[in-house]
């Protein structure tokens, strides 16, 4: 988070866009590492806190054309 400037939520998510972890607040300007666990092919930030509003946890599914072979299919 070395040149972050604003709290952000990490989503952590596996191959196929299920979401294993979401690591909540990371903290601008901190350098500890955020591991997000093993298999995991996608990470998205968005701003801290907006994770929990629109409900996103482990098992939530993300879509996007980029995701190859999803849980959940755009069409």
């Amino acid at each position: 988070m070395k040149n972050t400037l604003i709290p952000l939520d990490m989503i952590f998510a596996d191959r196929h866009g299920v979401v294993r972890r979401v690591h909540a607040m990371a903290q601008p300007g901190d350098l500890t590492q955020i591991p997000g666990g093993d298999n995991i092919q996608y990470v998205l930030e968005i701003n801290g806190g907006m994770a929990g509003m629109l409900g996103i946890k482990p098992g939530s599914q993300m879509r996007h054309p980029a995701i190859s072979d999803p849980a959940w299919r755009c069409n």
